[in-house]
């Protein structure tokens, strides 16, 4: 039977059955009932007390976090707030705290902040719920400013004090705030307490000062789960996946038993997921909502959907991170069925799309075929109001750049009402992929209009469109304003750099930014080896492929293609043949067409055309036109007319675009004084609407200064701002 109801059915109901029934549905937390209580308490007309309110507002606090997001919720604190002023109990301070606390836990923190502003009365609880008000909901300054105006003020902080307020200071640029935290709690001898060193142990770890991390949690003389906990996760945010590991095992030796919070925290650190997963079953914790939510992220990461799948189903209560992981595993996959299918339960369980499930589906779509789907979701999007979020305008904007519909990112970003950084690169990032280098450069010159500077994608974006239009002088600004801004010349950045410089005719600059960098990443290394291969410089690819190798990297397909590319431009055959050979046997790769194209140039420029045949005929895939391209350029250079011919048809039958074969075979006549055959090749390159001429120099001619008067229509110059930065 209903609390509330049998309360009614008393004859004479009273204040102290109330409040017996007011703890009740606290400890049940049932707030809907309290509110319901507590107008039936005033129908009857019994007088409420300061307990009254007390509980109530406990009933309210305690209700679980999806209907304390509810508005229905804050209209119900509001009617409250007035009955406690009317009644005059905003007086007394534990329940206008109480009330405090709970304007906090609805996100009402102008509210909060103005209650605690007329409050004349307030103790150091009434701070407390204050800074972790504040702390809970990322106003993570405002509760550092609120902990020094309380000590001005002279109240004496306590433990919940710091445990309140430390969570605020896990972030690298508040880490000495959180130092001199603790060594106000050391001197006023509040770190001795186990929650302030749990904290601490978390503070540190997220500020990646895990030597402070381990100091504190050896100096705890009774570590709880919680304690153990800490130092797990520590560890594995810090990618430190064996330590996390040794924590636990020690963690159960000293017979602490394992809860909900261990397991997700294993399983963040990257422990194995069926192991952890046997675990779970094992002592029972598996049936928690966070530790199945969890298993299914981490299986869908890993690609293991059809388990995540099954665990999913096997649990009644559905939840939109565990959907949302299963969408992105299908959508990463390309089985955009699937992911609609995903997206049909989704609706059925009346479950809304949010921002993160719309971007996986999003960036799953990149082959011409889902396309369809993807305007789908555009219209889904627009319907709920999805579109107006960044991140997914961003993925729209992705998504129509793949396909090169620019006009339609353009659109979408130019109705964006707040452009971030994040989306002036995705827009000029897009221009770049498809093709349009001039458009990324003239939304740059617009994008310091708006007073933002580029950041390391910017840049690599940017460098990207230099390859394809050949713009030295501009590649050169943008490294000028890497250099004076110190950003940081690595992994893909420099990697642009050495790529920009390679395409634009630099190689000795492409050169000197390598050695300029540390630690060279796989691609770094794979920029340079493909440069000096380009220019000829066999040996010096040659020797970086030894090195790389010797700095402990693990060569993949692009580095070997650098390789094989050398080797095809050195005359290298032997070694040709070796790191063919390694490629597939040590490496356990399979080559690619690009692959068998350098390795089948290399033979048959080396006249060994029965040997290059061979290798033609153990292709595992079909040869394409860059394979008998190559056979016939190296048909034109031994002057072998009948091979030629052979090698022409091949390419004819390919239905080959590219009219470089006529000029080839033009040639081969031509040195063979066969000037019939010359005009008949002259006819049909005509017919096939080629005529051989065509050719782009990758030496910029043009200016800096007439490029940046042609790019940039809003009449901006590069130099003001961004150069002078």
């Amino acid at each position: 039977m209903n609390l509330s109801y049998s309360v009614s059915l008393l004859k004479s109901p009273n204040l102290s059955l109330f409040h017996s029934v007011f703890k009740s549905l606290v400890e049940s937390n049932n707030s809907g009932q309290a509110l319901g209580l507590f107008r039936q308490l005033l129908q009857s007309n019994v007088k409420p007390n300061d307990l009254t309110f007390s509980l109530l507002l406990k009933a309210c606090r305690s209700s679980s976090s999806s209907s304390l997001n509810s508005p229905n919720q804050k209209i119900q604190a509001n009617q409250i707030q007035t009955h406690l002023v009317r009644l005059g109990f905003d007086q007394f301070v534990y329940v206008s705290t109480a009330f405090l606390d709970l304007c906090m836990k609805l996100g009402c923190i102008k509210n909060a902040q103005k209650l605690f502003d007329y409050m004349r009365d307030r103790d150091v609880v009434t701070w407390n719920v204050l800074i972790c008000g504040y702390s809970r909901n990322g106003y993570d300054s405002d509760a550092l400013e609120l902990f020094v105006q309380m000590l001005r003020e002279g109240f004496s902080p306590c433990q919940t004090t710091l445990v309140s307020l430390v969570p605020s200071c896990g972030q690298h640029e508040l880490v000495f705030q959180g130092k001199s935290i603790h060594g106000f709690g050391i001197k006023a001898g509040l770190d001795l307490d186990s929650q302030v060193k749990n904290v601490l142990t978390s503070m540190y770890s997220k500020c990646a000062d895990l030597e402070a991390a381990e100091l504190l949690f050896e100096e705890m003389v009774e570590r709880n789960v919680v304690s153990w906990n800490t130092m797990i996760g520590a560890y594995g945010q810090n990618c430190y996946f064996d330590d996390a590991m040794l924590v636990f095992k020690q963690m159960l030796e000293e017979s602490v038993e394992a809860n909900s919070v261990t397991i997700v925290s294993l399983l963040s650190a990257n422990a194995h997921p069926e192991s952890i997963h046997c675990y779970a079953i094992k002592t029972g914790v598996v049936n928690d909502t966070s530790v199945i939510t969890t298993l299914v992220c981490v299986y869908a990461r890993y690609m293991n959907t059809e388990l995540a799948e099954l665990l999913y189903e096997s649990f009644p209560q559905k939840n939109l991170v565990s959907l949302t992981a299963i969408i992105s595993s299908h959508a990463e996959k390309g089985k955009m069925d699937l992911v609609v299918g995903c997206f049909n339960q989704m609706q059925q369980l009346e479950m809304k799309m949010d921002a993160v499930a719309m971007v996986s589906i999003l960036h799953g779509i990149t082959h011409p075929v889902h396309l369809g789907i993807g305007l789908t979701f555009h219209g889904y999007g627009l319907k709920i109001g999805l579109s107006d979020n960044s991140l997914v305008a961003n993925g729209l904007i992705s998504m129509y750049s793949n396909f090169d519909d620019i006009e339609a990112a353009f659109s979408l970003f130019f109705e964006m009402r707040e452009k971030t950084l994040i989306s002036w690169n995705s827009v000029i990032s897009g221009c770049v992929q498809a093709g349009r280098p001039s458009d990324a450069m003239e939304l740059f010159c617009q994008m310091q209009r708006f007073d933002h500077s580029p950041d390391a994608i910017t840049i690599a974006s940017l460098l990207s469109g230099c390859c394809q239009l050949g713009y030295l002088q501009f590649g050169e600004r943008l490294h000028t304003y890497v250099l004076r801004n110190n950003l940081e010349v690595e992994d893909f950045v420099g990697t642009a750099l050495i790529d920009m410089y390679t395409k634009c005719g630099r190689i000795d600059c492409a050169e000197r930014v390598f050695k300029s960098i540390k630690e060279p990443c796989l691609a770094t290394w794979n920029a340079i080896i493909s440069g000096y291969s380009l220019y000829g410089h066999e040996h010096k690819a040659l020797g970086c492929y030894s090195e790389m190798q010797v700095q402990g990297l693990k060569p993949d397909k692009i580095t070997f293609l650098g390789v094989l590319a050398a080797c095809t431009h050195g005359g290298l055959v032997d070694k040709g043949r070796r790191y063919f050979q390694i490629m597939r046997e040590e490496f356990g790769m399979v080559p690619g067409l690009q692959h068998y194209a350098c390795m089948v140039g290399l033979l048959a420029r080396a006249g060994l055309f029965e040997e290059a045949m061979d290798c033609v005929k153990d292709m595992e895939i079909k040869p394409d036109s860059a394979v008998w391209g190559a056979l016939l350029s190296a048909a034109c250079i031994h002057q072998e007319v009948r091979l030629g011919e052979c090698f022409a048809k091949k390419l004819l039958f390919l239905d080959c675009s590219n009219g470089g074969f006529f000029v080839l075979m033009s040639n081969l006549y031509a040195m063979k004084g066969r000037w019939d055959d010359v005009a008949r090749m002259r006819d049909m390159m005509r017919d096939s609407g080629g005529d051989g001429c065509s050719g782009v120099s990758i030496i910029e001619m043009t200016s800096f200064e007439d490029m940046n008067r042609n790019l940039c229509l809003s009449k901006v110059n590069l130099n003001t701002k961004f150069l002078a930065t």
